[in-house]
């Protein structure tokens, strides 16, 4: 990673858009934005490593950050993908222990870095940040346990269903359109499966009438309901 000067005033930072600093006055966001670190990341790259000492909170200011684990025989297993807004290092910071996972760049990526020590003041001073990353860390989990639950339990059509229904959507010429926010092989590796799997049942679908692909990333969802049903009548 490469660290440059520290970020102006909060107009032309993350600091803004985090959900853990909203409550925060204008002028406390901008003390906040004094004492964070703009740093650049290129897509690939390795932002850290499991079991590797971290003593920062990073937020996604632009780009995409995943977030995965790797099984003994190097097999990739994706857990999350984070956002403008999002954050990691929040663990080490809360509990002191080194992560258990990977973070890597998408994209190329700017982030916002706070010191360990820096935070520790800005919660002790504002509990309302300490708030926000404990209810950002209780929606994650909350998310994972959902995940984890439909893996163990569910074949691959219902997995998928469920996540295409929770994807952002919007109604055009009769039916519901989303886009793919990922390529296959992560949505695969995502929902723990493989891309040619994924892709069968797609096309299987897309047979059925119960969706109309455009492309590698546009979906038409033309029965919902069947995908509704699919995962228990949501």
């Amino acid at each position: 990673m490469r660290t440059t000067l520290p970020l102006a005033p909060r107009g032309d930072t993350c600091v803004s858009r985090v959900p853990i600093f909203g409550a925060l006055s204008a002028q406390d966001q901008d003390a906040v934005a004094g004492l964070a670190r703009s740093t650049t990341v290129a897509k690939g790259e390795v932002i850290y490593r499991a079991g590797q000492e971290t003593s920062q909170l990073m937020v996604v200011h632009t780009g995409k950050v995943r977030i995965s684990r790797y099984s003994p025989d190097g097999h990739e297993q994706l857990i999350r993908v984070l956002g403008p807004g999002d954050f990691i290092g929040e663990g080490a910071f809360l509990t002191g222990e080194r992560p258990d996972h990977w973070a890597t760049a998408m994209t190329d990526s700017r982030m916002c870095v706070f010191r360990h020590d820096d935070l520790a003041g800005l919660v002790a001073g504002h509990p309302s940040i300490g708030l926000g990353i404990l209810t950002t860390i209780s929606r994650r989990l909350s998310e994972t346990e959902h995940r984890l639950a439909a893996l163990s339990s569910a074949d691959v059509d219902v997995r998928l269903a469920d996540y295409l229904l929770d994807l952002p959507s919007e109604r055009i010429e009769g039916c519901v359109r989303l886009r793919l926010p990922l390529a296959k092989k992560d949505i695969a590796s995502l929902l723990g499966t493989t891309p040619e799997t994924l892709s069968r049942t797609l096309a299987r679908w897309a047979h059925d009438g119960v969706v109309a692909l455009h492309g590698t990333r546009e979906i038409d969802l033309l029965e919902p309901g069947t995908l509704v049903d699919l995962v228990g009548g949501r």
